[in-house]
């Protein structure tokens, strides 16, 4: 896949991650782990760009003696997933036609 691609489909997965409660590292990489795998080293990247982007905030919370991180999606966060799924019907447009040209293709038994 684009890595360009992916990585706005990944942006949009932990501001949806995140889109209900606010949470933290860890349980993002689990909410999303049934429908995609994040590593750490993925995610803590695409939250920092996420919030110097105003798409999500931060604050800290005291846990078991520790600071945690909790990040909270924002306005814009929200209209970025509201934006990506407009972008997808584009995709899926761009899809269908494509799929539609290789089942021509197979039908007249051109390669």
């Amino acid at each position: 896949m684009d890595i360009q691609l992916k990585r706005g489909m990944l942006d949009v997965c932990v501001l949806a991650a995140i889109k209900d409660e606010d949470s933290y590292g860890y349980q993002i990489i689990k909410d999303m782990k049934p429908y995609v795998t994040i590593s750490e080293s993925t995610l803590y990247p695409i939250l920092r760009r996420l919030e110097a982007g105003a798409l999500l905030t931060v604050h800290s919370v005291e846990h078991n003696g520790r600071l945690r991180k909790y990040y909270h999606i924002t306005d814009a966060g929200r209209a970025r997933i509201e934006e990506f799924k407009e972008e997808w019907k584009e995709l899926e447009s761009i899809y269908r036609f494509i799929v539609k040209e290789e089942v021509r293709d197979e039908q007249t038994g051109i390669s």
